[in-house]
């Protein structure tokens, strides 16, 4: 069976990467708007109901306009805006953490922040099985290459080549925290500190955990295998998200300026004297962003969820 694909917004960088994972798969059929036709409302409008499944790779609003326009039609819609991660109707766009049943079923897919998909996947876990508290005021720290900004943030950095380190988010109200503090259930909303490094894609996601004064006598000693146990267990075999359990020899972990795309996710955790670093290494372009978009892609067309995935 050939699936019918309209990507809204494939000239942007997520949109550009999903068309190179879905390049000669004869699953699918790409509905392909021209340059005059792809920003003309009547013409995205025909492709969304032509499709069936629609890929928005649009600004928030714009996101919410498409749902809008493909209204009275059949077709399930995988969102990569920020639009509707929390939204009501809407299935996170997260299979190892949702269950893939879910994915296969819905109408209406979210792709995760990229952000999001490394905390997540470290903590919620952890908070499911009843090993860190839900109410902590948990901090993450994390770095991003600059293609996660899109086109103008790209331009930036191609224009003014001094800049090393881009701190960001200083209002603390990022547009990723309600996704964080819902899939986790968190009582409390972390503190997020994003930043943005000289790299055109990659990303690093650190939650440190002071574990003298958050853990009382929950855990056993020493807490790193408690922790990877949780971790293991929960990821199983995926094929996705590999839980790293050789650490000892570890001393850095680095995001190379010439990385290759890639749509899997590592996660690590490193131990010292009453603390622990939980961390996640991904690309935010591939599972944080068109590699989880082909994925969810996959499950709810009935494929396996690999293919054409970049591991």
């Amino acid at each position: 069976m050939t699936h019918r694909i309209f990507i809204d917004g494939a000239a942007g960088t997520t949109g550009l990467e999903i068309r190179d994972r879905l390049a000669g798969r004869e699953e699918f059929e790409l509905i392909i708007l021209d340059d005059e036709r792809r920003k003309d409302v009547s013409a995205r409008r025909d492709a969304l109901h032509e499709a069936d499944v629609a890929i928005l790779c649009l600004p928030d609003e714009a996101a919410r306009e498409a749902v809008e326009l493909a209204d009275g039609s059949t077709t399930r819609i995988i969102d990569a805006s920020s639009a509707h991660r929390v939204a009501d109707g809407w299935t996170y766009g997260f299979p190892e953490l949702v269950g893939r049943d879910k994915i296969a079923e819905a109408q209406f897919i979210s792709n995760p922040g990229c952000y999001p998909t490394g905390f997540l996947a470290l903590v919620a876990p952890l908070v499911k099985a009843e090993i860190i508290e839900p109410d902590w005021p948990y901090t993450v720290n994390a770095v991003s290459g600059y293609s996660g900004g899109g086109n103008a943030l790209i331009d930036r950095f191609a224009d003014d080549q001094s800049i090393a380190f881009r701190a960001y988010g200083l209002g603390l109200n990022h547009k990723h925290l309600p996704e964080m503090q819902t899939y986790a259930q968190l009582g409390l909303a972390p503190v997020f500190s994003p930043a943005v490094v000289p790299a055109h894609r990659g990303m690093i996601v650190d939650v440190p955990l002071s574990l003298d004064v958050m853990l009382d006598d929950k855990f056993e000693e020493p807490a790193l295998p408690v922790l990877l146990n949780a971790l293991q267990k929960h990821y199983g075999e995926s094929e996705v998200v590999k839980v790293k359990t050789d650490t000892a020899d570890v001393s850095e972990l680095l995001l190379r300026g010439d990385a290759e795309p890639w749509d899997g996710m590592e996660l690590f955790v490193f131990e010292g004297d009453y603390q622990a670093r939980l961390i996640a290494r991904l690309d935010n372009l591939g599972k944080g962003a068109s590699g989880a978009a082909i994925q969810n892609l996959n499950i709810m067309c009935g494929l396996p969820e690999t293919t054409g995935l970049r591991l």
